[in-house]
């Protein structure tokens, strides 16, 4: 039968977690009196995870287990949950129990009034440092502003879609993901819900410092041209700057004889000050290069080592770069393994 509800969960070396994680979504799902199904994708954990999600599944046939023949990405292995989810709506929620399992309540309250997204907001964010919470903030009221797509702010994955946006969703490809700005790129009736997010249950945070400013360069470029726009305005306020300074040295050497900016060090700073300019947009644009480089190759997103609570593979064929008719599979499955 068809579940209501999926709740999908990235896992990367989270074993201390599973087991409280998995309590606290069958008990809020429980409450609804409907079917529902915990989709967990196994994201090349380092510990015990699989093992603990493989012995949930085989208790409970609600937990359906992807594992990942490596280690792909929190985005993508969000991906690779929706793809296999079959539910009428789809949960995005990490199994950190930093976003309460109990919220999801609150998610389908608001799906049921009419909304085909009901993202979660972060009223308050416990457990983290200054810094995180500061940095965080600040990525997401900059990436509102310089992107055309409605991201709303302070707002993660977790999140409740229907199945008509999970379609649609399905057949975004692309390899550098922002799932967030993607479900606020396809539109459709949205609103938020307020909750307060929680510290961690156990383990470390599975994005430090150097995993954020590359999650936060893949949101930008994503989803806006930006970064190459500034650097029109920047070379114009430099040729600006180069006239006015020519004109000022000019001034100074004819009326004080040359007293001003004499020898070649004024030279060698503007040198190396317009060269670090060059040399910082051309890496902006290799940035895009590279990302166009990465879809042209079309390799899958994932490859899946095993499966586990599957009777059936998921709808294995997406619209490829080839061509609006072409068809291929997403995911290389090796093993199939089911209950």
């Amino acid at each position: 039968m068809k579940p209501v509800y999926s709740i999908v969960a990235p896992v990367y070396n989270e074993a201390k977690t599973l087991p409280l994680f998995y309590e606290r979504v069958r008990d809020s799902l429980n409450s609804t009196g409907e079917t529902w199904e915990l989709v967990m994708v196994n994201d090349g954990s380092r510990d015990e995870s699989l093992p603990v999600m493989l012995s949930l599944a085989q208790t409970d046939a609600r937990v359906k287990v992807v594992n990942f023949a490596r280690n792909f990405g929190h985005q993508v292995a969000v991906t690779a949950g929706i793809d296999y989810a079959t539910g009428s709506a789809v949960v995005l929620i990490d199994s950190d129990l930093q976003d309460p399992p109990e919220v999801i309540l609150d998610l389908i309250v608001q799906w049921k009034a009419g909304f085909d997204v009901v993202y979660a907001v972060r009223t308050k964010r416990e457990g983290e440092t200054w810094f995180k919470r500061t940095t965080a903030k600040a990525f997401y009221r900059f990436i509102y502003q310089i992107t055309e797509v409605n991201i709303p702010l302070d707002t993660g994955d977790f999140r409740l879609m229907d199945e008509k946006v999970v379609r649609v969703l399905r057949q975004m490809r692309e390899h550098n993901r922002f799932i967030r700005g993607m479900t606020g790129w396809i539109g459709f009736k949205q609103t938020g819900v307020g909750y307060i997010r929680k510290p961690r249950h156990a383990g470390e945070t599975k994005y430090p410092l150097k995993k954020m400013i590359g999650f936060a360069a893949d949101a930008i470029t994503s989803f806006s041209f930006f970064p190459l726009q500034i650097m029109i305005y920047m070379s114009g306020m430099l040729g600006v700057l180069a006239v006015i300074a020519g004109i000022v040295i000019s001034v100074l050497r004819i009326t004080r004889g040359g007293e001003y900016f004499g020898g070649q060090a004024t030279t060698i700073v503007v040198l190396l000050l317009l060269s670090s300019f060059q040399m910082f947009f051309l890496f902006i644009i290799g940035q895009y290069v590279a990302r166009i480089y990465d879809e042209t190759r079309d390799r899958p997103l994932y490859v899946v080592a095993s499966t586990q609570g599957f009777e059936l593979q998921p709808p294995a064929t997406r619209l490829s770069s080839a061509g609006p008719g072409s068809l291929h599979p997403i995911t290389q499955v090796p093993e199939q393994t089911t209950t």
